[in-house]
């Protein structure tokens, strides 16, 4: 489904979108739509693949930068600050899903969730909030941060625990940055459960994971892209959770 950017959003182009994890799913349907809108997009990436050259050859910014990597984030703030005089928004998509029980030890594995989810996003906020300031006030309204969360945020998970705490915590730094930077910058969260399967999900796990919401579809990364630009568009949104759940909150319990 093809989604169209309103002429509100024309003016908007000469202001580069920030997507982190740009280089797969989400954050790559994000990176085409913008691309197609004829906007400028910087991106990060973790591992060097065949995708992030072709984005390179798109256009697209490509920065490296390794979240769990305090080096890494300090490299990736400082090449934005030097190269850009302003942004249009930031949308924090780069996650990492690791649970418990694995190789990692449970001190380890809830440092690594914490730095990915609410270390780096907290970090790059502060420091790159005056380049979102700068493009508002050229703009003549505001700017974004979307940090994307997920639906166990609000209800926890068994098996993911440390994970769920950190998207927590993502989505409680929306209230306090909403709360900083209004009227300036709005800053709001998506919380998705399931927008789409991995291509080694088997039939049992997909019949299972669409079960729990009472929709009962997968609906694609194109719910998530249609999402991200809601919440671009919205002139009186901020501190808020758009969730992205199909209902799930109101399937039966087996």
């Amino acid at each position: 489904m093809a989604i169209e950017m309103s002429e509100e959003c024309q003016e908007d182009l000469a202001h580069p979108i920030l997507i982190t994890g740009g280089g797969r799913r989400l954050g790559l349907a994000l990176i085409q739509f913008f691309l197609d809108s004829g906007n400028p997009v910087i991106t990060t990436y973790r591992t060097h693949t065949v995708v992030v050259e072709e984005l390179k050859a798109k256009g697209v910014h490509c920065i490296r930068a390794d979240f769990t990597s305090v080096a890494d984030v300090n490299h990736l703030i400082q090449e934005v600050l030097g190269e850009y005089q302003g942004l249009r928004a930031i949308i924090h998509n780069a996650s990492d899903w690791l649970s418990e029980g694995g190789e990692m030890a449970p001190y380890d594995l809830i440092q690594r969730m914490w730095q990915v989810h609410v270390s780096t996003p907290y970090q790059m906020n502060l420091a790159l909030a005056p380049l979102l300031q700068a493009s508002a006030k050229v703009l003549g309204k505001p700017t974004d941060i979307v940090h994307i969360t997920d639906y166990v945020a609000e209800k926890g998970s068994d098996k993911h625990i440390a994970y769920a705490s950190s998207k927590a915590g993502l989505a409680n730094l929306s209230l306090s940055f909403a709360s900083q930077l209004a009227p300036v910058v709005k800053v709001n969260s998506i919380a998705p459960s399931l927008l789409m399967f991995h291509q080694d999900d088997d039939e049992e796990y997909r019949q299972k994971a669409l079960n729990k919401s009472i929709l009962s579809v997968e609906p694609g990364e194109q719910e998530g892209v249609a999402a991200v630009q809601y919440v671009l568009n919205s002139r009186y949104m901020t501190g808020r959770t758009l969730a992205l759940d199909g209902g799930r909150h109101l399937a039966r319990r087996g």
